[in-house]
This record gives structure tokens, C-alpha cells and sequence, in this order.
């Protein structure tokens, strides 16, 4: 499973860099709108449950240090991957670029690269699974042709990050084997998890912003900061495939159940009112004037 460290991991294609997903597709529906940002911690939650990520994201990321910095940076890039036209290949090069020399030895002392095809190609697929649960809350169910189509989507998004077509299931029904495979023999509650899972982990305020709001935000942050870390939790534990918090043995009860279903109806309705332009996140929104116009390049 794990290659030779002195071998590199070959790219997806050999020819053309592979381009973005289609404009006006599934995906250019989903990501570009804020609800993203709910989902963003259950696919991360689920990414960091491989030994390998965990031990990758604990030992070369600053989630610790500067977690909204991060998390803001993680949204960029998405939004690249999805809306950036010619800019999606040079973030797929990027990205690469950036974990080639990210390795170590996870809490089982096994040897991890970032760069290993089975490491790689699973941060990738966690994507579509949150997706598709997220759906159900925050947006319209998935039909058996949105879904299908939201998968191949996807996949182009894979081969944008430089992931091989042969470490990708191919198809919707190819990837529910490989799903259930890495449930049941890949995902572990690692120690980055329950960080991200944690009530009391001393997360710092945020620092963007204007002044007056930084120093706000620094005051308050003693008071904020738990019911901040209660809202991540339920939100992260809420939007993760159900499957996966049964296979990380995550508790969920009934009664949060009922309240994710109830904030999802919230979130729905404030969507529902609100313009695209206060919908979608700006370079989505740009994107998507852009194709209504006829002058988006990808």
C-alpha cells in the first residue's frame, strides 16, 4: 500500500492537465453557497480519521495555531478547484507541490506520504459522501441523476488535484464498495479527530477583520469560544454520513437528530430568501456572472 519514499506517486493524466468541473453543474450549485462552510468540518472530521491524514494534519498543519487562517485558505482552494478555470490546474499543481515532502510515521508507527495514492485519492473522496449528506439538511436531497452526476463532477475535480482515474472509483456504485472497505478497515477515532471533536481544545479567536473586531472578538473569545467548540462539534457529528460517525463509533442521539433537522429547515429558509449575492461566496458569485455572460474561461 505505501510506495517506496524515494518513489514519487505519478500524476492522473498523462497529456493536457485535466480541466474544472462543468459550469453550471452540481457542483457549481453547492460550493460557491455558504452552507459549504457547515460541511467543511464533518469532511474534514472524516479525512483526519485516516491513520495517515491524522498523523499528517498533526504533525505539518497549523490547525492548532491558526485554525481559521487554515480553514480560509482550505475554502480558496475549494473554491479554485471548482470555479477557477485555468487557475484550478495551477491549485492542483500547488497542492502537490506542497505535500510532496510532507511525510512521517503515524501513532502506529507506520510510515505516511501525503503524496500516497490511497492517502491522496481519500481526502479527495471524503468530499462526496458530506456532500451528499449535507444535501439532505441544508439543500434538496440528491435524485439517483444528481447524484450521479455530482460524482462525476467530482472525479474531474480528482484528476484537477493530480489523482490517477485508476485510484478513483469510477462510478457511483464502484465507490460505495470502496467506501464501506475504508470504514471498516481504514478510519480510527485518531487523535486529530477528537481534537476537532473536542469542547475545551483552546482554539484562538479569530483574527480577521477590522481592528475594532479583532480586539472585540479577543475579549469575548472566553465566552464565545464554548459555545463555539458545542456548535462544531453538533454540526461536524450532524453532517457526517451516518455510517461513518456508526464505523468511528461517534455517539448521535434521536434528540440531535431532531435538532440538526430543525437548524437544517433554519439554514434552508435563510438560503431560500437570500440574493445570490449574498448566497454565494465572491469568487463563486463572479464565476457564475461570468457564464450567465458568456465570458468564463475554463
Amino acid at each position: 500500500m505505501h510506495r517506496d519514499s524515494a518513489t514519487p506517486p505519478p500524476a492522473a493524466t498523462v497529456g493536457p492537465a485535466p480541466g474544472p468541473p462543468p459550469p453550471g453543474g452540481e457542483l457549481w450549485e453547492i460550493v460557491g453557497d455558504f452552507r459549504t462552510l457547515l460541511t467543511l468540518p464533518a469532511a474534514l472530521a472524516l479525512q483526519v480519521a485516516h491513520p495517515a491524514v491524522g498523523a499528517g494534519v498533526a504533525d505539518h498543519s497549523v490547525f492548532r495555531t491558526d485554525p481559521w487562517g487554515r480553514a480560509e485558505r482550505s475554502l480558496t482552494s475549494l473554491l479554485l478547484w471548482v470555479y477557477g478555470g485555468d487557475r484550478a490546474r495551477e491549485e492542483g499543481r500547488r497542492l502537490r507541490a506542497r505535500h510532496a515532502h510532507i511525510r512521517g510515521t503515524d501513532t502506529h508507527g507506520n510510515p505516511y506520504r501525503a503524496l500516497d495514492p490511497e492517502t491522496y485519492a481519500w481526502v479527495h473522496a471524503t468530499g462526496f459522501p458530506v456532500m451528499r449528506h449535507g444535501q439532505r439538511y441544508l439543500g434538496r436531497p440528491l435524485t439517483s441523476a444528481r447524484e450521479h452526476r455530482l460524482y462525476a463532477e467530482w472525479l474531474q475535480v480528482g484528476r484537477v488535484l493530480g489523482i490517477r482515474d485508476a485510484d478513483m472509483p469510477r462510478s457511483v456504485d464502484a465507490f460505495r464498495p470502496y467506501y464501506r472497505r475504508m470504514l471498516a478497515e481504514r478510519v480510527e477515532p485518531t487523535p486529530v479527530l477528537r481534537e476537532l471533536l473536542s469542547v475545551t481544545a483552546p482554539v484562538p479567536p479569530p483574527e480577521a477583520g477590522p481592528r475594532v473586531v479583532r480586539t472585540l472578538l479577543r475579549a469575548l473569545w472566553p465566552v464565545l469560544r464554548p459555545p463555539f467548540l458545542r456548535l462544531r462539534r453538533f454540526v461536524t457529528l450532524g453532517l457526517m454520513p451516518p455510517e461513518a460517525r456508526d464505523a468511528l463509533a461517534l455517539p448521535w442521539s434521536p434528540r440531535q437528530e431532531r435538532r440538526l433537522r430543525r437548524f437544517g429547515l433554519l439554514v434552508r429558509g435563510v438560503a431560500a430568501v437570500l440574493p445570490e449575492r449574498l448566497r454565494y461566496f465572491p469568487a463563486a458569485r463572479r464565476a457564475r456572472a461570468e457564464h450567465r455572460a458568456g465570458t468564463y474561461a475554463a
